[in-house]
């Protein structure tokens, strides 16, 4: 005698001739099982009911399987654990994509009421007790077969929803975002027609796809979209929503899951309006990662703005013209003796009283000129990390407009 089957105790396992004749009886009523089956799921569930032709008639194949498969399961004389999986190899994969695993599992639940309420009405009773046991064991490995295929249906979606995110920031990072990018992204459920920015840091060394998720869930609850990938040993983070429309903002949702990058400089690019206009916030934001090595205090996240002058010296042209424009032209064009000031105060070691003297004015002269010289520019003179900024804007400024083409050359 084959081993007793967990779910089937000794007492109840009849012999191999037995179950063959058991399953004889069985097989001759699994036609009008399979037809009540369906009829009570059309009962029971009204999603069911709304379902179309072709997938209604792929669960009845199933269920039709199902109840084939047990009865087949049943006369085998060396029963052991029930092989269930040609239950579910007549359904195509897309099924998955029509009924949720709850939904699946609502089925094989009405499946099993209805066979044992026939084991019950068309078998003989002293069939009964071995069929109900037999039902529940073989009951459990249909939902574990279940189980199975809808996990290995969820990662090959997100196996091909990570492909297709990683293709979408490539895009990003190589300033080629279109219409394409953006239904590839609205797939990947990119909602956001706000603010953009874009987030660069190391990667971490463990489970990148982990920290990937992780910083997709703290987004979410900061009420932004996230779009994001690995490359090589940097993480890119795409965001998207009202709550980055100012660099602080920006900063703060960063904050939020700077730990899930690793460790080293976290750069943020600065806002853009829409996803297609992200590669200018990509581009600041990878030259103040490469660049930020010049500057290991920073803090962690920094904006690609503060970045400004390592980006400079490193050679980005775009960020010498940016402090020279930015922060020389208006000083210049400012007059008021903003630019005298602020190269007297710099030349006297930043104390007030020498650069009044210098200039021969009062005191409080030099200090309204600074005031002057931050509201214009942004920047403090009387800031360590600002006045090297400002030092730095004086003199690609000076350069700018010696240059005969008005540009200055990038390195």
């Amino acid at each position: 005698m084959a081993p007793s089957p967990r779910g089937i105790t000794k007492s109840l396992l009849p012999s191999a001739r037995s179950r063959g004749i058991i399953a004889k009886r069985l097989s001759a009523v699994t036609g009008a099982m399979t037809t009540a089956t369906i009829t009570e799921m059309e009962a029971r569930h009204q999603w069911f009911r709304r379902l179309d032709a072709e997938p209604r008639s792929q669960i009845t194949l199933v269920a039709q399987a199902g109840i084939d498969g047990f009865v087949k399961w049943f006369a085998d004389p060396d029963t052991r654990n029930p092989s269930t999986s040609e239950v579910f190899s007549s359904a195509p994969r897309e099924l998955t994509h029509k009924i949720s695993l709850h939904q699946t599992v609502e089925l094989v639940r009405t499946t099993i009421d209805v066979v044992e309420a026939q084991i019950d009405e068309v078998m003989p009773k002293g069939d009964r007790p071995v069929l109900h046991a037999a039902i529940v064991q073989y009951s459990r490995e249909v939902a574990f077969a279940a189980a199975e295929i809808y996990a290995r249906a969820a990662e090959l979606r997100g196996a091909w929803d990570a492909r297709l995110e990683a293709l979408v920031v490539d895009a990003v990072l190589r300033g080629d975002a279109d219409e394409t990018v953006l239904s590839r992204a609205a797939t990947l459920g990119w909602r956001s027609a706000a603010t953009v920015v874009v987030v660069v840091g190391a990667a971490p060394e463990l489970e990148p796809a982990l920290a990937l998720e992780a910083i997709r869930h703290t987004s979410v609850i900061a009420g932004a979209d996230m779009l994001g990938a690995v490359q090589g040993d940097r993480m890119i983070i795409v965001l998207g929503g009202s709550t980055l429309t100012s660099p602080d903002r920006a900063l703060n949702v960063v904050r939020s899951f700077a730990g899930d990058f690793g460790p080293g400089p976290i750069v943020i690019g600065p806002p853009v309006e829409h996803l297609m206009d992200a590669g200018a916030s990509t581009r600041e934001a990878l030259s103040g990662f490469r660049a930020a090595i010049g500057w290991p205090e920073a803090p962690r996240p920094v904006t690609a703005q503060d970045l400004l002058p390592e980006r400079a010296l490193a050679g980005d042209g775009h960020a010498r013209r940016e402090l020279a424009r930015d922060l020389y032209d208006p000083l210049l064009a400012a007059g008021g003796g903003l630019l005298e000031t602020l190269v007297t105060f710099f030349d006297q070691g930043s104390s007030v009283e020498a650069a009044a003297r210098a200039l021969f004015v009062h005191a409080n002269t030099v200090r309204y000129r600074l005031r002057r010289i931050h509201e214009v520019s942004g920047y403090s003179p009387t800031d360590p990390r600002d006045a090297y900024a400002l030092r730095l804007a004086l003199t690609l400024g000076r350069l700018l407009r010696r240059s005969p083409t008005g540009e200055l050359a990038d390195t």
